[in-house]
């Protein structure tokens, strides 16, 4: 299929001319709303844009020049410097003697290391330019504290199914390429193509786009899209939001019991390239800090697919990744060592005790002399190689640190030091 005159991309093409042409992000664009109070009263300011790809932070960036009649620069992060910065804020000094508005777009504004935050930064003070930062990852990390000071942050969500919907009916009717074409799409496919952008619809109308090149007559079958997904990359940013947000529903989806919800954020992160070593050394970390003693099982079973990972390598260490989520997330829990630990470092960290004399080293005879080690009991001398002593220092001897929960194997250790130490466990 011919796809001729526009050379732009469909995305690019399809991008709404008004604010009323804009679909999604209901919360900061409709009546009452800050996006479309600063188009209807003509007065920007400076602002961060939040949101993962094709959620509209251009559009609105390009909606906002538009309506507020300012001289506009686009710039991204990734291929301009300071220099092109620079020449943008002589322009807008310039203009503001004029009385006219200079707006500086910046997308992937995160890319920006401080220095060149910073020379930005004094332009928007002094009112030169109305900035607006397009960014995919949290301003609260990203940003300067100055800048982000002098602009409001919105943060843009991931687009609807019904919402990618009509724009993917939109697309199809009103494109100057696409309304020509006899274009056969059913609504299962759609449906597959809005599910598979994952809230971008950016990524939806390539998808699109593409399915239509490779379409010899017009017909998008299963065939043509499932040909059109090849090389379409997942948005996930190891070294950003995404990532911390992915590993910490897999921690979490491990922490609720829920193997389902694991072994898919496993899946995700997997089929976004993420360090699979990674992983495997969470699972480790999560094997002793969330289950603990309720299956002790779990921290071998954890060190062992961390060694397989190791040794294995992908694709097929994701099997042994996933043997071991499923596992951690299907086992008792108990966070009780966890706990322990830090109840004990609060004590240790807070004051200074001796060690008694009883269980002190003794491997010289003048230690002996000084009664290192004397009256030391040695417990398998005793009645079920246990006999009721002190082994903490006298001054914290009732503190009880390690509190087991009723989980799993847990509940025996439990019902045991109960046993052994009525007076710390009590029933």
């Amino acid at each position: 299929m011919n796809l001729k005159k526009d050379l732009r991309p469909l995305a690019e093409r399809c991008r709404p001319n008004s604010i009323l042409e804009f679909i999604g992000q209901s919360h900061i664009v409709g009546k009452g709303k800050i996006v479309t109070e600063i188009i209807e009263k003509g007065t920007p300011f400076s602002l961060i844009l939040w949101g993962e790809p094709g959620t509209g932070k251009t559009t609105l960036a390009k909606l906002i020049a538009q309506y507020c009649d300012m001289e506009s620069f686009f710039l991204s992060a990734i291929s301009s410097g300071v220099n092109d910065v620079r020449k943008i804020l002589e322009i807008g000094k310039k203009n503001r003697n004029e009385g006219k508005q200079t707006l500086l777009f910046l997308d992937e504004i995160h890319r920006f290391n401080k220095a060149q935050q910073d020379a930005v930064l004094g332009a928007v003070e002094n009112g030169d330019i109305i900035l607006i930062g397009a960014t995919t990852e949290n301003p609260s990390f990203q940003i300067i504290s100055p800048l982000l000071s002098r602009s409001r942050v919105l943060k843009l969500h991931k687009l609807h199914e019904d919402e990618l919907g009509i724009i993917l009916q939109n697309a199809l009717q009103n494109d100057v390429l696409l309304k020509d074409m006899d274009i056969k799409i059913d609504n299962d496919i759609m449906r597959k193509i809005v599910l598979l952008s994952q809230g971008d619809a950016r990524l939806m109308l390539n998808i699109l786009e593409t399915a239509v090149l490779l379409s010899k007559d017009g017909n998008i079958d299963l065939d043509i899209l499932s040909e059109s997904l090849k090389n379409i990359a997942t948005y996930y940013d190891k070294a950003g939001d995404k990532h911390y947000d992915t590993i910490s529903a897999f921690i979490k989806s491990l922490r609720g019991s829920d193997p389902n919800a694991a072994v898919f954020y496993l899946a995700k992160m997997i089929i976004a390239g993420e360090d699979p070593e990674f992983i495997a050394r969470r699972m480790v970390i999560f094997a002793s800090e969330d289950i603990g003693n309720a299956s002790p099982n779990a921290l071998t079973i954890a060190t062992s697919g961390l060694l397989a990972v190791k040794n294995i390598g992908m694709p097929e260490a994701e099997i042994i990744l996933s043997q071991c989520a499923t596992f951690l997330a299907s086992s008792p829990k108990s966070n009780a060592s966890y706990l322990a630990i830090k109840r004990a470092k609060a004590v240790a960290e807070g004051q200074t005790v001796d060690i008694p004399m009883h269980i002190r080293n003794a491997p010289t005879k003048l230690m002996k002399e000084m009664g290192y080690s004397k009256g030391y009991k040695y417990p398998h001398d005793y009645e079920g190689h246990f006999i009721n002593d002190d082994y903490l220092p006298d001054r914290i001897k009732n503190e009880v640190f390690y509190m087991p929960s009723v989980q799993g194997s847990e509940k025996a250790i439990k019902q045991r030091l109960q046993d052994l130490w009525p007076e710390k466990y009590k029933q």
